[in-house]
């Protein structure tokens, strides 16, 4: 994720069990009355930034889902959730991450089940316990409401014509029943039916398309385990464009219909950023890329998997320089190698995803814009220490505020982590850095890996132990010197207070000099929160 500056392996299948006749559905009434003799309690795998996300006792292998969309973004989708998984242990009730929505039935292996919502989890007791080692099938039928109360942020983005999906971090479970966790990815079969005169797009690539009557149903399929954060669906009046990319990559934009031709400038240029990241980490990691460029302000760009979100005023205003637009689209197709196809073990290893996006959107800009790496790391290594002051270590983020979806998107994980990098290189040297950049997104590809990994890598990359070099760039409250520039300083985050003081007092019924620090030291820069670095190390 990045906010935009105007708003600061497949696994191995075990074998499964049988399913067992479908039974005649109990009403949802009394399904719900079934449960109220069981006792139900919201579950987590106990993430420290997130501990209500996921759910303990199985592993998703896949999801199937089902929506159908009325012809008007204010009323829910009807929808249905299909989940394969295999279990980790016996289960008794199986717990999914599900928050907002009318669930209507649910079916265990064919059998009907009953269910009750519990806090953010919907807690289902199959009519009989799944013992460990087993496959089961877990099918919800359920509304996937677009329309949220002030407290809630993320899932549907109501665009000007129809919906998007922005999930990251914790709302694919007000979308769909799933594992609400990076840390468990599974393959996904996406159906959208819609009026005709919509298009539908989501992750993936196009396997059917079925015209009946007034409605058009599209069917996508990942050919890549995915994890819920990154699920992408595209509803309205657009246009699809597509091109070859590298190799014969299959690549398609989906824009506003109206939009086609004043797009086309941009669209043409994401085969040329392909070929620079694989030309810097190997061959891209999917089966197809895109952007989605929706008519909506979310305040912020997306890295959904293989069809990334942008905001359509990002490409049409003019108050944006060309070589910044292209860089923060380097950033999100970045992340299709360092964040979707490597993705976070846990939500405190974010760094690693932002951290590489941010890394790389920096890097291109110096090589295609003349915007000096080292100048843009200087100033980011001047607000380290209160970026750490205000959102944690790059490694040991703090966590969100309750209901903020963009709480963990701080500078200390954009530029604060892409510093770690350049103080690594600067410690490692430039050819051990970029082996361990290729060697990072291919060992661990379509797998969600953490810190500690990263750390074991660069160990094994370098030859030597590198625990005490990058512990308190990781972890430290303070940000260490910088190899081979001593001379390097970051501004005090007590002094900088005291000096925005002093300024505002100055300057009575004006702007304050320092406002700047002030707000990037303590508002959510989410995705692009090293951008006002950005401006400051080389932007006119």
């Amino acid at each position: 994720m990045l906010l935009t500056p105007r708003n600061e392996a497949q696994r191995a299948r075990r074998p499964r069990r049988r399913l067992k006749a479908p039974a005649v559905l109990a009403t949802a009434v009394s399904v719900c009355l079934l449960a109220a003799s069981a006792p139900a309690t919201p579950l987590g795998i106990g993430d420290h930034l997130y501990p209500h996300l996921g759910n303990p006792g199985y592993d998703v292998a896949s999801y199937d889902l089902s929506f159908t969309y009325p012809g008007s973004n204010s009323k829910p989708l009807q929808a249905e959730t299909t989940i394969d998984a295999w279990t980790t242990e016996d289960l008794e009730q199986v717990n999914l991450d599900f928050a907002h929505g009318k669930v209507e039935s649910v079916k265990v292996d064919g059998e009907a089940a009953s269910f009750r919502s519990v806090g953010e989890d919907l807690v289902v007791t199959p009519s009989e316990p799944v013992p460990d080692g087993s496959w089961m099938r877990i099918t919800v039928r359920h509304t996937s409401d677009p329309v949220y109360g002030e407290k809630r942020e993320g899932g549907w983005v109501r665009t000007a014509d129809g919906l998007a999906m922005a999930n990251q971090a914790d709302a694919a479970h007000v979308v769909f029943p799933c594992n609400d966790h990076p840390s468990d990815k599974a393959l996904f079969t996406i159906r959208v039916s819609a009026p005709n005169g919509y298009t539908a797009v989501a992750n993936g690539l196009p396997t059917d398309v079925d015209r009946a009557g007034g409605s058009t149903t599209w069917t996508y399929r990942t050919r890549h385990p995915m994890a819920t954060e990154l699920a992408q669906v595209s509803i309205g009046r657009s246009k699809v464009v597509h091109r070859s990319g590298p190799h014969g990559l299959p690549v398609r934009d989906v824009v506003p219909a109206a939009d086609r031709e004043g797009l086309e400038p941009w669209l043409k240029k994401t085969p040329g950023h392909i070929a620079w990241m694989e030309g810097k980490v190997g061959r891209y990691p999917f089966e197809t890329y895109g952007l989605l460029m929706a008519h909506a302000s979310t305040g912020f760009e997306l890295e959904t998997q293989t069809l990334s979100l942008f905001e359509r005023e990002l490409f049409t205003q003019a108050a944006f320089p060309k070589w910044y637009v292209e860089a923060i689209m380097v950033h999100e197709l970045a992340h299709q190698w360092f964040g979707d196809s490597v993705s976070p073990r846990t939500w405190s290893d974010l760094w690693l995803s932002e951290g590489h996006a941010t890394w790389y959107e920096a890097l291109y800009a110096a090589e295609k814009a003349e915007r000096p790496l080292e100048a843009r790391m200087k100033a980011a290594y001047a607000a380290s220490d209160r970026w750490r002051a205000a959102g944690g270590p790059p490694a040991a983020p703090k966590a969100p505020t309750a209901g903020k979806k963009t709480g963990i998107f701080r500078p200390n994980v954009y530029d604060g982590a892409a510093l770690v990098l350049y103080a690594l290189r600067e410690e490692i040297g430039r050819p051990a850095f970029e082996r361990l950049e290729r060697l990072w997104v291919s060992r661990h590809r379509d797998e969600a890996a953490s810190t500690a990994d990263f750390v074991a890598l660069a160990e094994e990359v370098a030859g030597r132990d590198l625990d005490g070099f990058l512990q308190p760039w990781l972890y430290g409250e303070k940000t260490p010197p910088m190899p081979g520039q001593p001379e390097w300083r970051s501004v005090d985050p007590e002094k900088a207070v005291k000096k925005v003081g002093k300024s505002m007092v100055k300057k009575v019924g004006k702007p304050a000099a320092g406002k700047q620090v002030g707000k990037s030291a303590g508002k959510p820069a989410g995705k692009s929160a090293g951008k006002p670095v950005g401006k400051e190390a080389g932007r006119k």
